[in-house]
Parts: C-alpha cells; structure tokens; sequence
C-alpha cells in the first residue's frame, strides 16, 4: 500500500483512498474491518481523515444510519492513545455520537445524568496544559510586561483578571513589582471565576506571596460567569491605574449574541455539505503527520460563503452582531484601563454550520496534538489528561453544542480587532522586552518547533508555522 503513495510537492499520484469502495459509507456494504486495521500509519491516517469527513456530513444531513455506520468503522481504527490521528479520531467521533445523541434528549440525559464534574480535576487540567505547552506560560509572560511597563510610576495599580485560576501568573507580577526601583504599588486584584474554592485559593496564595515580598496588596474575588458580570462590583476607585487581563475568555460571550439570534429568526442554521471538490483534496494530502497533512492548506478545506470570510478590518459589517459583546467591551472601556491584554484562540470555531467547524477544529487541534505527540510520551498519563479533559471536552463543545451551551466559539485576529476597536479600544504594540523573554523561554527550555510572530503590533504563538493563538494589547 506504501507504494500507491507518491509524494510531490502538492499532491499524490494516487492514494489508497482510491482503491477503497467502501468508503461510501452505505451500510449495505460488507465489513473491510480485518484488512482495515492492518493499514500502515500513513494510509491509516488518509483513511481516518476520509471517514471523519465523510461521517460528520452524514451526521449534518441527518443521516443518523450511515453516520452510525461510520462511527463503526472509525472505531476500529481510532485509539486515545495510539498516534496523533488515531487519537484525533477518538475525540471526534465521541463529539459526533453525542451529537446524534442529542435527537433523543431523554437518551442523552439518562446517558449523562450521573457524570461528576470536579472543579479540582479541571484545575488540574489546566495546571497540566500550562506545564506541558508553553503557550499559556508565553501568555502570563508578555500578559505581565506589558502591565508592568504601561504601571510605570503608578502607585495604586487595579488588574481585572478575567478567568482567576493561575496563582502563577500573578506570582510572577509580584516579583518583578517587588524590585522596582521605586518600590512595589499598592496592589490590588479583582479575581473573576465561577467556583467560589478556585478563588479562595487564589487568595491564600497570592496573599501568602505578597506578605513575603512586601507588597500592599488585597484580592477581590467575584463569584459568577463571565456573562453575568456586574461591571459595578470591579469597584474601580478613582486614582488607581487598570489593567485587564482576558486570556481565553471574551469568546465565552459570543454564545449569548448567537442564542439572542437563533430566538430572533425562530429557526436554528441549517448544515451545509463540505464541497466534494475540496473534500477530495484532503484525500491528496499526503504529509507524514496530521498536522502536517492539515496545516499545508488550511484555508482551502471547505470555501465558507462570503459574508464568513475573513474579514476587512475597514468592513464592521462582516461580524455578526453581537450586542452582548459590544456592550460588555464598551462598559469595559469606560472604566478606561491604561491596558487590557487579550489572549485568544487563533481559529474560527464560531461558523454557523456543523462542517465548518469540524473542518476548523481538525487543522486547530490537529496542531495541538502533533505538539504533545513530539513532546510527550503516548503512554504519559497528563498526556492522556490534557487531551480528553481539555482538548476532547472543546471539541465536544465546539461539535455536539449549539446555542448558549456552546461556549469555545473562538474567532481569529481580524475579528477581535474589529470587535475591540468597534467599543473604543486602540491597539498598542505589545511589549518589545516581553517578546524577548518568551524568546528566551522557548529557547532555555528546550521548546522545539514553538514559535512566536509579531503582526502588526500582535503577536501569534505558532506550533512549526501553524498559528495557534494571538496576543494583542489595548489601551
């Protein structure tokens, strides 16, 4: 089968793919199970890749037998802990079956009905990712020089903390407050999250850390989700100097704006089918991993109609509106920060259609999982944790959810630039010496294959040249 594969530089001669009938998907066909499972890793992945694809518009049109039948053929092929395609495959046939699942609520709410969530276990998740990626430690990094430069000589400083779950970040703060030349300000944090423990043990620690530096410091811990934030209860006192750190959180508030227009045309999105020309030309790919096969063209997976493509900074009319964004942002600006630092996803996972997003979020975590898969053991158990806790519950979220469940709507750039400067914002550069020390970072730890990009003042983390998420700073 090896043989069948030519590699060029943008296509194959031929593909196995070609030579497998049954994947039409028609239930009525024998099963090829046993020669499946004895593919090489490379026509493995073609195969997955097809299936997928295939499944997830069966599962678009409505289709429920032949998506069935996909999923168990997929099955025997995926592994959540097998190679990066097979483990992809896992978390995204879990989010098509319960999807399907979803047309029988009762079935789904008696499948689901015993399940525990343990806020410890999703901290420790996150405590995970921050360990074994380095991109939220690049966050906190340029997140905190930018503070720390646009606080100089202020001695009454305010940082609004919109997802208050790292004491590490802040910590960090501390420290480089504690020797400024003329001495630490009065500090003062307003910690948003909607577990009241998260908060309390943000409080100990960063309380425990400022006693020991010296540091006059006091935390103002708010209990609630970020949509039902009272802007009134950030309690910003006149002399203080604000800083906002929002680190993959404003896109939480587009599920409200979604669900204010699904009730508004009384009618959900309807699906539309990947076009059959470009769904061929993902059967072409033929890199030696997923993410090389999905990163290489990512623009050309699916054509979104043009009112979904990227948009003209110049154009406020290609977003959709989004009054509770709007008005949050706007309320946000005129507490008039001397910062706000915004860390985002770089994907769109916010399209109106099933396909779109499955097409986004195979090249997004496709990228995401080849990083763990150079780094990290198979075997590793937080390997194990971060893809099916974080990775495997966004993509749940992202394909089986719609409306107010559905949260991970990330946007790209272009979006959140037009959407901040729509409420008042102005961009600032990021800090020059920020973008040194996560240089430095990457370099001193030995990150292979990370890298960071400066963009018009932005900044992009990129696994290899694949950019998975963006920084920008405004005042």
């Amino acid at each position: 089968m090896a043989g069948m594969i030519q590699e060029g530089r943008t296509s194959v001669t031929s593909s196995p793919l070609q030579f497998f009938p049954w994947m039409s998907l028609s239930p009525g066909l024998g099963s090829p199970f046993p020669w499946l499972r004895e593919l090489k890793s490379e026509e493995r992945g073609l195969c997955l890749i097809h299936l997928l694809v295939a499944c997830a518009n069966h599962v678009a049109a409505g289709s429920l037998e032949n998506a069935n039948f996909g999923l168990e053929q997929i099955s025997h092929l995926a592994s959540p802990d097998g190679d990066t395609m097979q483990r992809i495959a896992a978390y995204f046939t879990e989010a098509l079956a319960d999807r399907m699942l979803k047309a029988w609520p009762g079935l789904h709410k008696a499948l689901n009905s015993t399940k525990i969530s343990s806020v410890s276990e999703e901290i420790l998740v996150q405590k995970l990712f921050f360990e074994l990626c380095p991109f939220l430690k690049i966050a906190y990094v340029i997140t905190n020089q930018a503070i720390i430069e646009a606080m100089e000589g202020e001695k009454m400083v305010h940082i609004i903390d919109l997802n208050s779950c790292e004491p590490a970040q802040w910590i960090n703060l501390f420290q480089t407050f504690s020797v400024r030349p003329e001495g630490p300000p009065h500090l003062r944090i307003t910690g948003i999250h909607e577990q009241k423990e998260v908060l309390e043990q943000m409080a100990l620690w960063l309380t425990e850390e400022a006693e020991k530096l010296d540091i006059p410091f006091q935390f103002n811990p708010i209990v609630c989700k970020l949509e039902n934030l009272d802007l009134e209860s950030l309690r910003v006192k006149t002399g203080e100097a604000l800083a906002v750190s929002s680190v993959l959180q404003l896109h939480s508030l587009l599920a409200t704006d979604d669900e204010m227009r699904r009730r508004n045309n009384n009618s959900p999105s309807l699906s539309k089918n990947l076009n059959s020309n470009q769904s061929h030309r993902i059967l072409q790919m033929n890199q030696r991993t997923l993410g090389e096969w999905l990163e290489k063209e990512p623009v050309h997976i699916y054509s979104p109609s043009s009112d979904l493509a990227t948009p003209s900074p110049s154009s406020p009319l290609s977003l959709a509106p989004a009054p509770k964004m709007g008005s949050f942002l706007t309320a946000l600006r005129a507490l008039s920060p001397k910062l706000m630092v915004v860390t985002e996803q770089e994907s769109n996972h916010n399209g109106p259609t099933l396909m779109e997003r499955v097409m986004e979020a195979l090249n997004f975590y496709a990228a995401l999982f080849d990083c763990l898969e150079s780094t990290v053991s198979r075997a590793q158990l937080e390997r194990q944790k971060v893809e099916k806790m974080l990775f495997g519950e966004e993509i749940k979220n992202i394909i089986a959810c719609e409306g107010l469940e559905r949260k991970e709507r990330h946007e790209k750039l272009d979006k959140w630039i037009l959407r901040l400067e729509l409420a008042g914002f102005v961009k600032v550069p990021l800090s020059y010496h920020g973008m040194l020390q996560a240089g430095r970072l990457l370099q001193t730890n030995n990150y292979d294959g990370y890298n960071i990009k400066e963009e018009n003042g932005c900044l992009v983390m990129c696994w290899q040249e694949r950019p998975l998420y963006s920084m920008s700073a405004w005042g």
